[in-house]
């Protein structure tokens, strides 16, 4: 477990993060309740992640860059298990991004300040424009570049931009292992 005064995890409900010993914590993050983060994630500078009403599971690999927030969403009326946050393995979510009870699948994109809603999925190898919104229930399928707010359809990714958001993902493991020498070292 993570035990620096630079960061806050906190224990909500009965509910305590699980967070892999692999995993890089950047300072300056909160993370509360019933989260799950997997092996070789990253979460990266001021980020916020609060599930005290439902679940946010961060798989492997996967980085939740500088800033961004993720919730999710209870139980509601005809919806008994609510919207849990759900991300992939190796997924990119950028910095300022604001991730609420959807999914983002393996390999999915989230550009730089986008807003992802309720029930709405970034399928694999799919991308959402930096600033774009996603709307509650939207779908971005595989292989596809959503933009604007609302999202909507914009065009086909190509083979190199999808190889491309690969490159970002080691990149990211790459470097977190970086920044958790810089910060071990103080």
């Amino acid at each position: 477990m993570i035990n620096r005064p630079d960061v806050s995890i906190i224990s909500i409900h009965g509910k305590t993060p699980q967070i892999d010993d692999s995993a890089f914590i950047a300072p300056g993050c909160r993370i509360i309740g019933d989260v799950r983060i997997g092996a070789g994630a990253s979460i990266w500078y001021n980020c916020v992640i609060r599930a005290e009403v439902n679940y946010v599971e961060i798989g492997a690999r996967s980085n939740i860059q500088d800033g961004s927030s993720i919730h999710c969403d209870g139980p509601l009326p005809g919806l008994p298990e609510g919207f849990p946050t759900i991300i992939g393995e190796d997924a990119l979510v950028g910095h300022n991004c604001m991730i609420h009870g959807c999914i983002i699948k393996d390999r999915g994109f989230t550009g730089l300040s986008a807003t992802v809603m309720n029930g709405a999925v970034i399928e694999s190898d799919a991308m959402l424009a930096a600033g774009a919104m996603l709307t509650q229930g939207k779908i971005v399928p595989s292989g596809q570049l959503w933009a604007g707010s609302p999202a909507r359809y914009v065009r086909a990714l190509s083979s190199e931009e999808i190889t491309g958001m690969q490159v970002g993902v080691a990149h990211y493991v790459e470097n977190a292992k970086a920044h958790r020498q810089a910060i071990e070292q103080g």
